[in-house]
């Protein structure tokens, strides 16, 4: 009878407990997950104004910048990666002439590191095969110039270059880049339209610009968005040595060691090896990267 006089007291004490907590969890848990942040006023990619009084335009945008903020992971690791990637990228635009908002297209292509798709595009700038032999690289099992970042970054601008010249804006250029030349211009052709934000576009080329919009809007503003990095914590470019070959390795390990490195830090720094070997029948001449410091 004590025993059932406890529980009936215990019971009701418990359930009232539990709701209460429950409640406080999830009040603090709301407050949490909520996102609050001032939308930007005004948007423009590589100096084109991005029409914000178009409503469409201004949802496909609050979307996209949603997402990445609160995909926390992987854009504080796209911020740290790019003080390292952007101090390659960003001059070789500048030499191409290229707007420096085109580096935000390297991010949304593979977070910038070298990725592979399950299509087959390969590297930072996420080049297939046959695009990247038109552009100028090196692709075979030996050798795949997709991973070394100043010459795949050197394509990319080739290829926004004559996307430039076709269509007339770098927005299109830079959709075209995600929907190709051919795909773009046959929208444009059956909509009668030539701007990126008045066309009906795939999913995908519909959604490209506004995620390099969006991550453009966080990385130069990461404390706006709840992201503050200390510089300590980005990824620095280390200092490196170039050493000319124009004649086959046999060994890169023993190459490596020769060099006072190992196989993993050479492959590393040279990405574009992708075999044991260096092969080179032809007396090509190769650049490969020996890091000063760091290990």
């Amino acid at each position: 009878m004590k025993l059932i006089n406890k529980a009936t007291i215990i019971l009701p004490v418990i359930f009232a407990c539990g709701i209460f907590i429950f409640a406080t969890t999830n009040d603090a848990k709301g407050t949490k997950e909520e996102t609050v942040y001032d939308f930007p006023a005004k948007l423009d990619f590589a100096g084109e104004e991005t029409p914000l009084k178009i409503s469409d335009v201004k949802e496909r945008f609050d979307r996209e910048l949603l997402v990445n903020v609160n995909l926390h992971a992987s854009t504080i690791l796209a911020i740290k990666r790019a003080n390292r990637a952007f101090s390659v990228i960003e001059p070789i635009l500048k030499k191409n002439g290229i707007p420096d908002d085109f580096k935000y297209l390297a991010v949304i292509e593979s977070g910038l590191v070298n990725v592979v798709s399950p299509a087959g595009a390969r590297g930072i700038w996420q080049f297939m095969p046959e695009t990247a032999k038109e552009r100028g690289m090196e692709v075979n099992e030996n050798v795949d110039q997709r991973y070394d970042l100043e010459k795949s970054t050197q394509a990319a601008c080739s290829y926004f270059l004559s996307a430039k010249v076709k269509f007339g804006t770098w927005t299109l250029a830079a959709a075209s880049y995600n929907g190709g030349m051919a795909g773009v211009n046959k929208q444009i052709g059956i909509q009668k339209l030539s701007n990126y934000y008045d066309l009906l576009l795939s999913e995908e080329t519909s959604r490209y610009i506004f995620r390099i919009l969006a991550l453009k809007e966080i990385m130069k503003n990461p404390v706006k968005y709840d992201f503050a990095i200390a510089p300590g914590d980005l990824y620095n470019i280390l200092p490196t040595r170039k050493v000319a070959i124009d004649s086959t390795i046999s060994d890169l390990a023993d190459f490596a060691k020769r060099e006072g490195i190992n196989y993993k830090i050479l492959k590393i720094h040279n990405p574009w090896l992708r075999e044991t070997k260096l092969l080179n029948e032809t007396g090509k001449k190769y650049q490969i990267e020996i890091p000063l410091k760091g290990y």
